[in-house]
């Protein structure tokens, strides 16, 4: 339990994006969210980033949160978890809601 609150993450959907944010496991070191700035593949992510963003950085703000945009670049979520490991999910064409199901799944991997 970290500040009161349980390790593991709980679903993901809009009416719980608060809570899930308070949730993120200590063993999550950082988050990378990689996506096209202006591509129509990348639009779920950059709105799930500018949805949820702001509330995950609240809650969690020792917890890097890495936002790289670049022309062509396939949305992907990478996550670091303790002792180096690293994971990575494709989000490339999906809605907001899907991303957020995707960095749950994702998060759950620790």
């Amino acid at each position: 339990m970290r500040g009161g609150l349980p390790d593991a993450p709980i679903a993901l959907t809009s009416a719980t994006m608060s809570s899930f944010a308070k949730a993120i496991s200590p063993a999550v070191r950082e988050i990378r969210i990689l996506c096209c700035q202006s591509g129509q593949a990348s639009a779920g992510t950059r709105q799930f980033i500018t949805t949820h963003y702001p509330t995950l950085k609240q809650h969690n703000p020792d917890l890097p949160i890495l936002i790289r945009q670049a022309k062509g670049t396939p949305a992907r979520i990478f996550a670091r978890f303790e002792r180096g490991k690293e994971e990575h999910v494709e989000v490339e064409g999906l809605s907001s809601t899907d991303v957020a199901s995707r960095i749950t799944q994702l998060l759950n991997l620790s």
